[in-house]
């Protein structure tokens, strides 16, 4: 290789390590925090605003499905650099089981969700650098179930939830079905899937064990383990519906996403308003290039796409304007 060749490599790695390093610099102070109350051990970061005031609000993150370390693998931080701009610090933590925190995940109901959150607000509370009247929560997919369950046992000075679910059962088709849609699968699979479907639901109501289940399904490649089983088991039932009220007279903002096969949104919009409305303290936004975790869906579509943006441009993963929108949110809270 000559020496100019190796020159210009050499400037190419320095400026795109250079242009890493500028893209993963949030304006953030994060803190590695364990929370130890009431027999809970909850291990996590706190993420502060870098400006120089000694109290900020808090925004509490809830996950959605799935094995979740607090950071989730650093997508959250765009999100929390947004809080920090409107003041406020963020506080989220590993799933049980996940990134050596104690527990499994698997193990929790929604009700199991919403008391460790309970426990984490009632620690941040008792900080000198949070702003204990200025505390809400941001909840995700499955946290929609937990949300207004927090709401109900605590005060709140907002939520933000994002795509989040109603109904277990039914979010559960809308997944199935919209899934297949976009596979172009024929009828006669739809049809299958739907059998098939329709036979877990069936073991599920009658709280069919692990051995059953594996039975029914046959020739399954990829059974669900007996944890996951069990899982499902304790939680099909989940439904916001009834809960949701607790949300009345907080300011809540609900975002939805235009390319959603997890949830679906014009049902959770539908039950949002129907409890909420006439409470005054609802916003809707909805974002029709997003996907259900509000990124690009034409980003997350694409492996290629997806890993680039993220290593170069991580808060160009997010739906136009949903970052801005949520940080306008909370500061207009002040």
């Amino acid at each position: 290789m000559g020496v100019k060749v190796l020159i210009t490599v050499l400037v190419v790695a320095l400026g795109l390590g250079g242009l890493l390093l500028w893209q993963h610099s949030y304006d953030l102070h994060e803190q590695q925090v364990t929370i130890e109350q009431d027999g809970h051990r909850l291990h996590g970061v706190l993420a502060r605003p870098r400006d120089g005031r000694q109290r900020h609000g808090l925004v509490v993150h809830l996950h959605g499905d799935g094995p979740v370390e607090a950071t989730h693998d650093g997508d959250y931080r765009p999100i929390w650099e947004a809080n920090a701009k409107a003041g406020y610090a963020t506080l989220s933590w590993h799933k049980p089981g996940v990134a050596g925190a104690p527990g499994n995940w698997l193990d929790q109901s929604m009700d199991d969700r919403a008391t460790e959150a309970l426990v984490a607000i009632a620690w941040a509370r008792a900080r000198p650098d949070i702003d204990a009247d200025r505390i809400g929560l941001w909840g995700a997919s499955q946290a929609g179930w937990v949300l207004p369950k927090i709401a109900a046992q605590t005060r709140l000075r907002f939520v933000l939830a994002v795509s989040p679910a109603i109904n277990w059962l039914q979010q559960g088709r809308h997944h199935l079905l919209a899934t297949l849609r976009a596979e172009g699968a024929t009828q006669t699979r739809i049809e299958a899937e739907i059998t098939r479907s329709d036979t877990i639901r069936n073991l599920l109501t009658r709280q069919a064990s692990h051995q059953e289940y594996v039975k029914a399904m046959g020739d399954d490649p990829n059974p669900l383990t007996p944890d996951h089983w069990r899982f499902i088991t304790r939680n099909h039932t989940a439904d916001a519906t009834a809960d949701l009220p607790a949300l009345r007279g907080i300011p809540v903002l609900l975002t939805l996403a235009g390319h959603d096969r997890n949830v679906d949104t014009a049902d959770t919009e539908r039950a949002y308003r129907a409890a909420l409305s006439e409470a005054g303290a609802l916003t809707v936004r909805h974002y029709p290039d997003a996907a259900h975790s509000l990124v690009k869906d034409n980003i997350e579509r694409s492996d290629l796409q997806l890993t680039l943006t993220a290593l170069f441009a991580p808060r160009a993963l997010f739906a136009t304007g949903h970052l801005t929108d949520q940080q306008q949110f909370l500061h207009a809270l002040g």
